[in-house]
């Protein structure tokens, strides 16, 4: 890009992050956004506010080739996020990259086949946590983060915080979980 240029996009690009701030987008929606509009201003060099249709066209051709299609789609997003909230402009060219509809079922363990996991599991920090992440449906970052204080034997229930999209949500807490967490605290009192 030429001095005026890149001064253009320099400006648009602060807007840019300003505007996923204030519409309280995450840091790693943020991150990836951000990570778009500098991809497609490299691509083309030069500010991406007056692209055309055979623009975008031929840009996502060769980012469907060279990436995957989960950022395909963060380039399409943070690209669309540009237009509305940057440029003031309607997204009209949704139609252009579609990701394919894949409908995979995941896989699931028995519970048999997770009793013998547990079981095989030598070390009994692990085998706690292997329990505490099964019996309760947690996503691993989820069982990472969870601290003594997030657990309520009272209401037989526990607290976890900042979960995918930074929700809270309250899930039961299963007795088997519960007294295999205190067999372990009894062993190993890490604060």
């Amino acid at each position: 890009m030429d001095t005026f240029e890149q001064h253009r996009f320099d400006s648009l690009y602060e807007q840019h992050l300003t505007n996923l701030t204030l519409q309280g987008k995450r840091p790693a929606t943020i991150d990836a956004y951000s990570r778009a509009l500098r991809r497609i201003a490299a691509f083309f060099d030069r500010c991406p506010d007056n692209l055309t249709t055979d623009d975008l066209k031929g840009y996502f051709a060769q980012l469907i080739a060279s990436h995957s299609w989960s950022t395909v789609k963060l380039d399409r997003n943070g690209l669309q996020f540009f237009y509305r909230y940057v440029l003031n402009q309607n997204w009209e060219w949704l139609s252009i990259v579609k990701p394919p509809q894949v409908n995979r079922l995941p896989d699931i363990l028995t519970p048999t086949e997770v009793a013998i996991v547990i079981s095989l599991t030598h070390k009994l920090r692990y085998q706690v946590c292997f329990l505490t992440i099964y019996s309760m449906g947690l996503r691993l970052g989820e069982a990472i983060s969870l601290q003594v204080g997030d657990i309520d034997s009272r209401m037989m229930q526990v607290h976890i915080r900042n979960a995918k999209g930074g929700k809270d949500r309250l899930i039961p807490l299963p007795q088997r979980t519960l007294l295999a967490l205190r067999y372990y605290w009894q062993t190993h009192r890490h604060p």
